[in-house]
């Protein structure tokens, strides 16, 4: 195996697990809601911390791989990870829970960033967005893994045991990284001079705009539903059990991982402004059917569209870096991303507000209090949308 192919495997390795671990709470979130006494708005809050900070990070991601490299950043944050992983284990609060998941979220931070650079580095212009939506597209099957998967080793060793051992997995994963992978020597010097003009160059552009609100809610959308709503709005909705649930959200993140791979052959084939229009109004479609309440049969197909067409909201990344210079192409790109995990944080807290501020019973909440939290998503992908496709139609 040569070692491009090697690299590419480690970072897919990598991105599983940080698909895993974004995704988890939506099935242990009955547990944790009676274990620790969490209501929605602390599940939501709780889990949606880990976009926060992984959000956050992305601000000074760019320069940092710029300057240090790839191969000390990305392994030096998974530590974060490590510690965060096994912090959560052992958690018996809402404050433990809350430390560990913004830890989990900076360990994160540096993985896809990090592995489209090193993308970039090592293959060709053309093979970028192909080989990142298949990178993204394998890696989150570490989403399947937490849903039927976890759900059947939750009842067996329990969801404490889970994340202490991702831990251990984890610290095997940083090691690999900082033995395997080499930092390709950049021979642009416009790129190490660009953190005066870097930032205020690519939001100064408008192009930049629509390119980040689109990933703002499609990923912010995609992500908060599948990594914690998707599984309360199946017991409570639904009425299902854990492992039903598990099966729907497997249909979900096999779905989602199929968009992911397909999504930058999709884009070369349809272009790729044309494929996100395509992929939004899918997604916005998919929003309404779970809205308006379609009984088992229509969520299962609602939620494969879901994951499908969110998914196809990848390409913003490779977008944004058809649009900017070469030298600013990992601010640009992280800056986008910066919306994107943002966007999760904002809307997996606030529908967390959303359905907690509905009265709960025995059954959970009802579904109204579902009703409200995507009518808001749904709202946010209307708007976005319309701007986003004014603003390319304007362009040409």
């Amino acid at each position: 195996m040569s070692r491009q192919v090697t690299i590419f495997v480690l970072f897919t390795c990598a991105y599983f697990l940080s698909y895993f671990y974004r995704s988890a709470n939506a099935i242990i979130a009955p547990d944790l809601r009676s274990e620790l006494n969490l209501n929605a708005a602390d599940l939501g809050l709780m889990t949606s911390v880990f976009f926060a900070s992984f959000a956050l990070m992305q601000l000074p991601l760019g320069r940092l791989l710029d300057h240090f490299g790839v191969r000390w950043v990305t392994p030096t944050l998974l530590l974060a990870a490590v510690i965060g992983s096994a912090v959560f284990s052992f958690a018996d609060s809402l404050s433990g829970l809350l430390v560990a998941r913004i830890l989990i979220g900076i360990g994160m931070s540096a993985v896809l960033m990090g592995a489209m650079k090193i993308i970039s580095q090592l293959f060709s212009t053309k093979q970028f967005a192909s080989l990142t939506g298949l990178l993204v597209g394998i890696g989150s099957t570490g989403a399947l893994i937490a849903a039927a998967p976890l759900a059947w080793l939750n009842e067996i060793i329990g969801w404490r045991a889970v994340f202490l051992g991702g831990s251990i997995v984890l610290i095997i994963v940083v090691i690999l990284l900082i033995t395997i992978v080499r930092d390709v020597p950049e021979n642009s010097p416009a790129e190490n001079n660009s953190d005066e003009v870097g930032w205020k160059h690519v939001f100064g552009q408008r192009v930049f705009w629509r390119i980040a609100l689109l990933n703002f809610v499609m990923a912010g959308s995609l992500l908060s539903f599948q990594g914690l709503w998707a599984g309360p709005y199946l017991f409570d909705v639904l009425a299902m059990d854990a492992i039903g649930a598990g099966n729907i959200l497997l249909i979900m993140g096999v779905a989602t991982t199929l968009g992911y791979t397909l999504s930058g052959w999709l884009g070369n084939f349809f272009g790729i402004q044309r494929l996100l229009i395509m992929g939004a109004t899918l997604f916005l479609i998919s929003q309404l059917i779970l809205m308006i309440g379609t009984g088992i049969t229509g969520t299962m197909i609602a939620y494969g569209l879901f994951g499908f067409s969110g998914a196809l909201g990848l390409m913003t990344l490779a977008e944004v870096k058809q649009v900017m210079p070469l030298s600013l192409t990992a601010t640009a790109v992280t800056s986008v991303n910066f919306f994107g995990i943002g966007g999760t944080f904002i809307i997996q807290w606030a529908s967390g507000l959303v359905i907690g501020s509905f009265v709960t019973s025995s059954n959970g909440y009802p579904p109204i209090a579902y009703q409200f939290a995507l009518g808001l998503m749904s709202g946010m992908t209307f708007l976005v949308l319309i701007y986003y496709s004014w603003q390319v139609v304007k362009a040409r």
